[in-house]
């Protein structure tokens, strides 16, 4: 049996938020730092932000990479500064799995910015079919797991703004962070693309 659910639906659910810490990232020293701490791990949640852009035929590379703990999402600020090799060399490690959704725009969005040959990826939205979800979208996924809502209002915000907003850190690490949270709720064993 499929499993959808409709936005009106979603409108009854409470809102998820993120109560972990968020670490903002922005110098090289404090991106091995976070490195460093994220390879402990054997999964993490991933997510990108794109600054919108309104002009046919003109995109954005991205601005902000999360990756997300059960307790500690680090957003990564990359129209801060050239994109550190740590970084690059964390995002093609096969050792610990990124969990995400729609991977593939988020790697040409990324690819805008630097060269890296993802590694250690999982998109959610294969997954989620061969669970029967039919809708593929974060908000729907999560709303249909655990019976509460995603607030989409930030996703269009400027997220190479010279400060992100309180709301734009929470929001950019909640999507990480629920992608780490549906991972381990459908696969209590390691799949990967």
């Amino acid at each position: 049996m499929e499993k959808t659910i409709t936005k009106e639906e979603i409108s009854l659910f409470p809102i998820e938020e993120f109560a972990g810490q968020i670490r903002e990232v922005k110098t090289e020293e404090e991106t091995k730092e976070a490195v460093d701490y994220l390879s402990k791990f054997e999964m993490l949640g991933f997510d990108t932000e794109t600054r919108p852009c309104f002009r046919k035929g003109h995109a954005n590379g991205v601005a902000l990479i999360q990756l997300s703990t059960a307790d500690t999402c680090f957003l990564f600020r990359l129209n801060k500064k050239d994109p550190s090799p740590a970084l690059i060399r964390f995002l093609s490690d096969p050792k610990t799995l990124k969990i995400g959704l729609s991977l593939r725009d988020d790697f040409q969005s990324i690819r805008r910015k630097m060269k890296f040959m993802p590694e250690g990826f999982v998109d959610l939205q294969k997954i989620v079919l061969q669970h029967g979800i039919k809708d593929i979208s974060l908000q729907k996924i999560y709303a249909l797991l655990f019976n509460k809502r995603i607030s989409k209002k930030q996703r269009l915000t400027n997220w190479e703004a010279e400060e992100l907003t309180e709301s734009q850190k929470k929001y950019a690490a909640l999507d990480a962070w629920a992608c780490l949270k549906i991972y381990e709720k459908l696969c209590p064993v390691k799949e990967s693309i």
